[in-house]
């Protein structure tokens, strides 16, 4: 049966909002949270650019020993064969790629400048999918950059020449956030009748519709027969406005009027929601707004005299969902008294005092000042406190912690 599939590009577009970014550990801890939420697949990054190599490969030496699977990790990069080549040069292991060129006429004109028209883009994308295959990728996505921009009949025939080259998905861009919850419908559900292929929905959300659309493309793509996989972000961070907020797409696709007879990944864990939504928070320096979808601090906070009362007798009279669902409830435990923080500058006596209430113990001195280095070096490389999560990940993978914290200039 035709499924919801999620495609998290939080470390790909998220990182590129302007002002903002991850260090490449607080990346990691994004995929092996998203992992355990049972997102099908995380564009991890550029396998074209130079400090994201090492990263990449840590990530994917997690991947080959099960620690990030069974999500996918995946590299985003030109639909030309030049970086096709290059990318799995420097990322041998890569076996999910997703392709990207601008399809729009005004991208056409504004963006090549004369150098490229329709027809070459196509030759342009085809060639970058052939050499994707010829290199070992297991799955291609092609992207349609401007695709709400673009007249149906030609993202028909972008598809159709990516499906006979061997693309698996048409990703359907609405890169300036133009399409409303409608006109995607109308041209998804159209596109995928016609290309016979599941259909990538990428929404951004300058209209502030990123998530509406998204899930009206995927209903067309599904009305189509075929899968949807939606493109989302955490705490919807993009470029801009930014794009589909992930846990509002996962809310909508549950809760949503008419969605029940849709099918969402079986796999997804509503409750990891508050868990990677805070870190993301934390790790980009963007706190959660008090009114942000399932995560924000007035979600399920009630005021005014008729909704206590309602709430108080039902639940259900003002909340549209649970908070525990989201893994939500719990208190929150803040130190007021002594506190000893693992910092760039740390010694032996405070990492032993750190690692030792997480129940971490070290097999020699040896290996506890190999994880007193790296735990340094973290420090260096985020430019912030250690996360629980974070020191337990150096502590049990350190080898990859060094690749993924090494960038050579």
């Amino acid at each position: 049966m035709p499924t919801i599939h999620i495609i998290d590009v939080t470390n790909r577009d998220g990182v590129q909002t302007a002002r903002l970014g991850l260090a490449k550990l607080e990346k990691t801890m994004i995929n092996l949270y998203l992992n355990e939420m049972g997102i099908f697949q995380s564009e991890a990054g550029f396998p074209v650019t130079r400090h994201e190599i090492n990263y990449l490969n840590a990530n994917l030496l997690l991947a080959g020993q099960g620690v990030l699977a069974p999500i996918r990790i995946s590299g985003w990069m030109r639909a030309i064969k030049e970086d096709v080549a290059e990318a799995f040069r420097n990322v041998q292991n890569l076996e999910h790629v997703n392709l990207s060129i601008s399809t729009s006429e005004q991208m056409i004109l504004g963006k090549f400048m004369g150098k490229r028209d329709f027809g070459s883009v196509i030759k342009d994308m085809t060639d970058a999918v052939d050499a994707a295959r010829a290199a070992g990728a297991k799955s291609i996505g092609v992207n349609a950059e401007d695709a709400s921009r673009t007249e149906t009949e030609k993202l028909i025939e972008f598809g159709l020449a990516a499906k006979e080259h061997g693309a698996c998905r048409l990703r359907y861009c609405d890169t300036l956030g133009y399409d409303t919850p409608f006109s995607i419908y109308e041209k998804v559900v159209r596109i995928a009748e016609q290309i016979q292929l599941p259909i990538e929905l990428h929404c951004h959300n300058d209209l502030g519709m990123a998530v509406a659309c998204s899930i009206a493309g995927a209903k067309a793509a599904i009305d189509a027969g075929f899968d949807a996989y939606i493109n989302t972000t955490v705490n919807g961070l993009g470029e801009r406005a930014g794009n589909a907020d992930l846990v509002s797409v996962l809310l909508a696709c549950k809760y949503g009027a008419g969605m029940d007879k849709y099918v969402l990944d079986s796999r997804i864990k509503f409750s990891m929601a508050w868990k990677i939504a805070h870190y993301a928070a934390y790790a980009f320096k963007v706190p959660i707004s008090i009114n942000q979808v399932g995560v924000g601090s007035n979600a399920f906070a009630h005021s005014s005299g008729i909704h206590v009362d309602g709430a108080l007798k039902d639940r259900k009279n003002y909340e549209l969902y649970e908070f525990e669902e989201l893994g939500r409830g719990e208190p929150e435990i803040i130190e007021t008294g002594r506190m000893i923080i693992l910092g760039e500058y740390s010694g032996i006596k405070g990492l032993r005092n750190i690692y030792g209430k997480l129940e971490v113990e070290f097999k020699d001195e040896n290996e506890a000042r190999e994880i007193l280095e790296l735990a340094r070096y973290a420090n260096v490389h985020k430019q912030k406190p250690l996360t629980d999560d974070e020191l337990l990940f150096i502590a049990r993978h350190p080898e990859e912690a060094r690749l993924l914290m090494t960038v050579t200039p």
